[in-house]
């Protein structure tokens, strides 16, 4: 099996919970109090994700990030 590699967007909630989702793969997110455990938790997110998309999976390019002000 062809490993893949795919980026993981991990935000820090109010309550100090690590959130991470994966835009590549619709509906791909999972939280956790640490990072250390956060990642292993994406990754099995991102693998459940993968059974379920199956072939019809399309890989998006990650451009960058970008902070937006607004009013």
């Amino acid at each position: 099996m062809r490993k893949k590699n795919f980026m993981v967007i991990i935000e820090k909630d109010e309550d100090g919970v690590f959130v991470g989702s994966c835009p590549s793969l619709r509906g791909c997110h999972t939280q956790a109090k640490s990072l250390t455990t956060l990642i292993p938790r994406m990754k099995e997110a991102i693998q459940l994700c993968l059974e379920v998309e199956g072939s019809s999976f399309k890989p998006m390019d990650f451009v960058g990030l970008q902070e937006i002000e607004v009013n």
